[in-house]
């Protein structure tokens, strides 16, 4: 399928920079996932709100994530678009179970270690990010052909287009569901 935040960085010189950027994001998002098993574990060794190895297997979703993150960079979407796309789908469906599976752990650590209102917002932008990626696949395994310049009323532009707009929904979910980790870290 076509990934349209690829095609931000597809022509040189903008796809060296994307490749670096997205390779630097997936290292921050494994550092954040690590950090976030690791509040866990300490808060779970007194308060065993969860099971140890649940937390496990959502780090271990979330560093799958990163590494479809690390495909998508080294692979570009008109270089090797089967390679690319592989890497885009493990991205976004493993980053859209990761943050599904820490808002179900941030209800089960409720009162003493969040408040009910960070898990309301961890657990809004789950729904949002899940409810984008059904539909980013499905419209993206309906276009027919890989381009970056695309205008409307081509074939497949209404797929690329709606596929765009629930990509960089799940995109940004992933971004504002990271922010809500600020108070935990502190």
């Amino acid at each position: 399928f076509s990934s349209c935040l690829s095609d931000t960085g597809t022509e040189p010189p903008e796809s060296g920079i994307f490749g670096f950027m997205i390779n630097i994001s997936a290292l921050l998002g494994v550092i954040t996932m690590y950090i976030r098993y690791l509040l866990i574990e300490k808060q779970n060794e007194s308060s065993h709100f969860v099971r140890s190895s649940c937390n496990v297997f959502s780090l271990c979703i979330g560093l799958m994530g990163c590494i479809g993150m690390g495909i998508v960079a080294t692979f570009q979407e008109l270089s090797v678009p089967s390679v690319h796309d592989i890497g885009a789908l493990v991205a976004f469906g493993s980053g859209v179970v990761y943050i599904t599976l820490q808002s179900i752990i941030s209800y089960k650590s409720c009162p003493q270690w969040n408040t009910y209102f960070v898990c309301h917002i961890r657990m809004a932008i789950s729904v949002i990010s899940c409810i984008a990626f059904i539909p980013m696949i499905v419209f993206a395994s309906q276009i027919s052909m890989t381009k970056i310049h695309w205008t409307p009323g081509e074939k497949d532009y209404t797929y690329h287009f709606l596929s765009a707009i629930c990509e960089w929904t799940v995109a940004f979910g992933f971004i504002f569901f990271f922010l809500t980790f600020i108070r935990d870290f502190q």
